[in-house]
């Protein structure tokens, strides 16, 4: 898996207040995926430590390296 860097500066983002931040830019990062099949966003579940990806649209989980992780700014 890559790196989370800022969409702007390229600069490694923060964990901060729930939510990533970028402390180059001074600004929130949100984190989406999309389904690689179906390009619609995907919704994440969390359960005993480990995460999985789920697309509504194709009714199937998806296998987190094959997800494709966008941040954009907030």
């Amino acid at each position: 898996m890559s790196e989370n860097n800022c969409p702007g500066c390229q600069s490694p983002l923060n964990w901060k207040d729930g939510q990533y931040y970028c402390e180059a830019c001074q600004h929130p990062v949100k984190k989406r995926a999309f389904c690689p099949d179906c390009e619609d966003e995907l919704e994440k579940l969390q359960a005993c430590g480990s995460a999985s990806y789920f697309c509504n649209s194709c009714n199937e989980l998806k296998s987190k390296s094959r997800v494709k992780v966008v941040f954009e700014v907030a």
